[in-house]
């Protein structure tokens, strides 16, 4: 289950302090965008289909955004991410 999948993460990231978790299920790697600027950590991922159906073309697109506040004393250059 995700919940299981989530605790084994979180239990695997005992050296460091783990600042947030996201789904970003359902899309590429090269889709999600981390930055790290005035203290804050944002995550961003988009994604984008096009399909031509007997109608013409449809398009589909989701988009996620979250910005997380480094807590006090973290420096902005400590900051890892993975995916």
């Amino acid at each position: 289950s995700m919940q299981r999948r989530l605790n084994r993460m979180l239990n695997s990231s005992h050296d460091h302090k783990l600042l947030a978790l996201m789904d970003v299920e359902g899309f590429d790697p090269r889709e999600v965008t981390v930055m790290v600027r005035d203290r804050k950590v944002k995550v961003s991922a988009e994604h984008e289909e096009e399909h031509t159906t007997a109608r013409g073309k449809e398009y589909n697109y989701k988009n996620i955004t979250k910005e997380i506040s480094l807590p006090p004393g973290v420096s902005e250059d400590e900051v890892t991410y993975s995916l």
